[in-house]
């Protein structure tokens, strides 16, 4: 059996933390943990003619990622300056312009998400119109429409959150995103009715709701939820954590298990990354099933 293919749009870049720089970008982060983990990703980016654009492409390649679909522009590279807090939490200076605000639509980029199983995209690459009209553009021909809202201040606004939405089949969102999208249209209920209106408010097969160190649930088009409630371990950054739970449930999902496996692989995939450095830590089948069995 062939390998499921997903596509990723969005940022790439280098996070610039205390003790160095690490690639990152919440899309090339689910693109490399989704190749790791069993499909075959490919990402749609930019970067720039520079020293840090030929880190990121040598990183994607190392990592086993066709780059030919991360296009070279006149602008810099992405870099994001990360400060961790006591709990290892990241905060980022998202820097602009750059690279990825200039993604191009093509005809190969059109042909890699028509032949892909599933278009995952985010919000954050949207600040800037070129990419946003050619992310726009591009999910008319996806067979699903994943959606990591992955809110980051001040590039989001409801309007743009809404449009997303719109276009969307499954999407993730954390707790506190939820809670907060959920208030623009006067919604306040617990998690799991918050997340029961955004499904039926916009017509979605799934919804994925994230609860940090609790776990994660999923409601399904038919309201049903499955949850777990995560997995307990000693958390060196929580850089990527998110990412590689989404690769992980999407991995799952596409190859026809349950969402309630999906959610117990994801969760213990996310618990892992946090124990490790950075958001993209190579990830063994006997890794995750240590966490499972603890």
């Amino acid at each position: 059996m062939s390998k499921k293919n997903i596509v990723c749009f969005g940022e790439v870049l280098w996070d610039l933390l205390p003790t160095g720089k690490i690639a990152g970008g919440a899309p090339m982060n689910v693109a490399v943990h989704a190749n790791q983990l069993g499909l075959k990703a490919t990402m749609i980016s930019a970067v720039g003619d520079d020293e840090l654009g030929e880190g990121i492409t040598f990183f994607l390649e190392s990592r086993g990622l066709s780059v030919k679909n991360v296009q070279k522009n006149e602008y810099q590279t992405g870099i994001v300056e990360v400060t961790l807090n006591e709990q290892g939490s990241p905060s980022y200076t998202i820097i602009e312009p750059v690279a990825w605000d200039f993604i191009c639509f093509t005809e190969d980029v059109k042909s890699a998400v028509e032949e892909a199983d599933a278009l995952v995209f985010g919000s954050l690459a949207l600040r800037n119109e070129v990419s946003k009209n050619t992310l726009l553009t591009l999910q008319s021909s996806a067979k699903l429409r994943v959606l990591d809202i992955n809110l980051r201040k001040p590039f989001y606004s409801e309007g743009l959150v809404n449009e997303l939405f719109e276009i969307a089949d499954i999407v993730k969102v954390n707790d506190e995103e939820l809670e907060m999208i959920c208030a623009w249209y006067g919604q306040h209920s617990d998690e799991e009715n918050n997340a029961i209106y955004i499904k039926e408010r916009y017509n979605l097969k799934g919804i994925i709701v994230t609860r940090g160190g609790n776990g994660a649930f999923f409601v399904d088009e038919n309201n049903k939820i499955s949850a777990h409630g995560g997995f307990k371990v000693t958390v060196n950054d929580t850089i990527g954590s998110g990412d590689s739970f989404l690769a992980s449930f999407i991995t799952k999902w596409l190859n026809g298990e349950t969402p309630a496996e999906a959610l117990k692989y994801a969760c213990a995939v996310g618990a892992f990354v946090a124990t490790q450095k950075g958001a993209t830590p190579i990830i063994s089948e006997e890794d995750v099933k240590l966490i499972m069995e603890n």
